[in-house]
């Protein structure tokens, strides 16, 4: 039988599968082969007597350490239009983070009631220039909210941004009327709950809401300076017709990327 880790705790895995939600053990093999069952990790397990075991864990697509967590297809990175003012700093590390962890990002502008229509916003039309696929929301009112929950239709979706911005208000709305079905589950795994926080997938229809707020950590100095100018989707219609091979888009001559800034675009 098929299923996914949607959460561990003390040694217990919690599958869910298409039937149900299975408590089961990892194989011993899995210590000896320095691997360790994830929250999203897509796996193969048996059960005798009712006791389910893992048997194989499939290959990763990615794998997040904060939160920690598997196989995350896509983030919906939150910023508020106003209350708090967009960080452009702070925006850009969430967006290199997606990119990093290939997820594909979708920026939500959550706020929408609190500028005047006619406002434009130079962050916004960056971002869309960008790229990014873009969502505005008024989330306590509840705008916007339907549009997200196509998007997490099959996906792993991590719910990332500033505090301040709405994602409690955000996830509450999505959650709506599912945390209800979500609520036996919980029960079952109330054990534990005091303990050190873990990642969950919650599961919303046919795709999965991890928990835990995404990327904790800001710092993005792991990123090589060779990885790190994958991370900007705007360069990649430029990258390979610099002068030189290898150019990092800094002080080398004959840089496309640097001539495409100075023509704005």
């Amino acid at each position: 039988m098929e299923g996914t880790i949607i959460k561990g705790i003390a040694g217990f895995y919690y599958i869910k599968t298409d039937k149900n939600v299975v408590e089961c053990k990892a194989r011993g093999k899995f210590r000896h082969n320095e691997l360790t069952p994830m929250v999203g990790d897509k796996v193969e397990i048996t059960i005798k007597n009712g006791k389910g075991v893992i048997d194989k864990i499939y290959p990763r697509i990615n794998k997040l350490i904060r939160p920690s967590v598997a196989n995350v297809t896509q983030a919906l990175v939150v910023f508020a239009l106003k209350n708090p003012e967009i960080n452009e700093e702070l925006l850009n590390k969430f967006l290199l983070n997606c990119e990093y962890n290939n997820l594909k990002a979708i920026v939500c502008f959550n706020k929408l009631d609190l500028i005047l229509q006619e406002e434009t916003n130079e962050i916004v039309e960056m971002v869309k220039s960008a790229g990014y696929e873009t969502l505005f929301l008024k989330a306590k009112e509840g705008y916007g909210i339907d549009l997200i929950r196509e998007k997490l239709q099959d996906n792993v979706t991590v719910l990332c941004g500033p505090s301040g911005v709405g994602k409690s208000t955000i996830l509450n709305s999505i959650m709506g009327e599912e945390v209800m079905a979500t609520g036996e589950i919980s029960e079952k795994l109330r054990r534990g709950k005091h303990t050190t926080r873990h990642s969950e997938l919650i599961d919303i229809g046919n795709g999965f809401l991890v928990d835990t707020p995404g990327f904790s950590s800001l710092e993005i100095e792991f990123i090589s300076k060779e990885d790190l100018q994958q991370c900007f989707p705007e360069f990649d219609s430029y990258i390979g017709n610099c002068k030189f091979t290898g150019c990092f888009h800094y002080k080398e001559p004959g840089c496309a990327v640097k001539h495409a800034l100075e023509q704005k675009k």
